[in-house]
């Protein structure tokens, strides 16, 4: 015989999924019907008034520029993803070094970290010129754009991470025996890990602007480049094509990071989860 209860208790599971599924399907529904009226007044408000294609191409222009200009977006597209990769990277790893440094050393928090704060005021595309006639026309200025720019939130994150850890918690396991590297590795890293991830997922997000920004100053392949390129043309949907593509990849790097950070902290999502269920 069947357990009535382990029936029950599978049934109740199956229909929290169901609910679950819904939820989220409701939440989505409010911002794609917002963006769909948004482009569907577009498209009307360029076919009443007969704007010309050249000053404001309609949504149906920018996916026929889309369709046809598949190959070149494609091309300049990927030049643009490995700035940005290569960028993130010497962004991840720079900033956590260096957040790290920080956080251990009250020398380097006074003297370095005022210096990563005021950084942040002085104008990327100010500087961006200058990368120019230290390093050339490659691809390492705008390497270096991305860098720069990606830096910050994740530097910042992280060491405000590494300093919410619990003191009470570090002074219990020191009196357990534990060594200076198990508390960063088992207290303090764990705790920084959500902080880290939220740095992560603005730096990604802004990676796309700052390699826009070095294809601006100075490059000859990119979608930056593309548009700089396309704007004296008067070639608008592609500009606005280029656009599309620049916005998709930023959702779709925010998501990848979303994804990893799921991925690694499932006990904090669980927690989260736990907690938002209880204020029910």
């Amino acid at each position: 015989m069947k357990d009535p209860t382990g029936e029950y208790a599978s049934g109740h599971r199956g229909q929290g999924r169901i609910g679950s599924t819904l939820s989220k399907l409701r939440s989505w529904a409010a911002p794609v019907t917002i963006l769909l009226g948004i482009v569907v007044l577009w498209e009307l408000g360029v076919q009443v008034w007969d704007i010309p294609k050249w000053q404001l191409p309609s949504p149906s222009e920018i996916g026929q520029e889309l369709a046809s200009s598949r190959s070149l977006l494609l091309e300049h597209m990927l030049v643009t993803l490995e700035e940005i990769v290569l960028g993130f990277i010497a962004a991840l790893a720079s900033g956590l070094v260096l957040a790290t440094a920080i956080a251990y050393s009250r020398i380097l928090e006074r003297s370095v970290y005022p210096i990563v704060i005021a950084s942040q005021t002085v104008p990327i595309i100010a500087i961006a010129p200058l990368l120019l006639i230290w390093v050339g026309y490659g691809i390492a200025p705008k390497v270096i754009v991305v860098a720069l720019i990606c830096f910050y939130p994740i530097a910042v994150n992280t060491v405000d991470g590494l300093k919410a850890v619990d003191p009470d918690m570090v002074n219990m396991m020191k009196t357990l025996g534990a060594s200076r590297w198990q508390v960063f590795t088992k207290l303090q890293m764990p705790t920084a890990m959500p902080y880290m991830f939220s740095g992560i997922k603005v730096g990604i997000s802004v990676s796309v602007i700052a390699a826009v920004i070095g294809e601006w100053v100075g490059a000859s392949a990119g979608l930056g480049y593309l548009i700089t390129y396309s704007q004296p043309l008067f070639l608008t949907a592609r500009v606005f094509a280029a656009i599309v593509v620049l916005s998709a990849m930023g959702i779709s790097l925010f998501v990848l990071a979303s994804v990893v950070e799921r991925m690694m902290l499932p006990w904090y999502y669980t927690e989260k989860r736990a907690n938002s269920i209880e204020r029910m």
